[in-house]
């Protein structure tokens, strides 16, 4: 099986879509927050890896295209924002506070967690451009010395889990202001989060666009500030 993905240009990459696919009837059939899509997609990649014995590289090396397009899907959230753009001159004061807020509170948390477990600062900074989109994070953790794989796994993670209870923790802390939900939910779950906002609604999806954006400059200029802090 290893020799037929090498050998193939796509294979990877046809892998992967099939497993989202399965992922979305799953949890179009059940409807439980649980069963993300992205979340069971990953879980079948990694079942069919193990099953037929194939190492991560060859997979990749099939499955890069994906990868390619995750800085054009990543700049596709601006048409919602540009939708709602009078929401966000409206409230462009406390969008900005806010975003700054969340941005500062992800890295501050990560410097404590690793002061209290005993990171390295190579672990410390890989761990840094959690909340951010992919396509940024993978440059911030290159550019900081971090281990990038690590670091596109906990951003995967962190927006998975984001999906999964966004909903449920705006209910918990009475967060009702579509803005406001829109705005947590972009900057601590950036876009695997931001699907979940899209389907509460249309200003939060779009606040929640702005807010991976936003962040992501946020981090990319802040990382380096906190990377020197440990």
């Amino acid at each position: 099986m290893e020799n037929i993905v090498l050998n193939s240009a796509t294979l990877g990459f046809v892998i992967s879509l099939l497993a989202y696919e399965i992922g979305l009837a799953i949890k179009k059939k059940w409807k439980l927050a649980i069963l993300n899509p992205l979340l069971i997609s990953i879980l079948l990649v990694i079942g069919v890896l193990i099953l037929f014995g194939v190492d991560y590289d060859s997979y990749n090396a099939s499955a890069q295209y994906l990868s390619y397009l995750l800085t054009p899907a990543t700049v596709c959230l601006a048409i919602p924002l540009y939708i709602q753009l009078d929401v966000l001159k409206k409230n462009v004061v406390a969008i900005m506070v806010g975003i700054l807020s969340g941005v500062a509170a992800s890295m501050g948390s990560i410097l404590a967690m690793a002061m209290a477990f005993g990171l390295s600062h190579k672990e410390y900074v890989t761990l840094l451009p959690k909340s951010i989109t992919t396509a940024i994070g993978m440059g911030v953790s290159e550019e900081l010395g971090g281990y990038v794989t690590i670091s596109v796994a906990t951003i995967i993670i962190t927006g998975v889990l984001g999906n999964i209870f966004a909903e449920s923790v705006c209910k918990l802390f009475r967060i009702r202001h579509a803005v406001s939900r829109g705005l947590a939910i972009g900057t601590a779950a950036h876009a695997v989060g931001t699907a979940k906002a899209m389907e509460m609604g249309e200003v939060e999806g779009a606040m929640s666009s702005l807010a991976i954006v936003v962040c992501g400059l946020c981090t990319v200029v802040g990382a380096s500030v906190f990377a020197g802090l440990l």
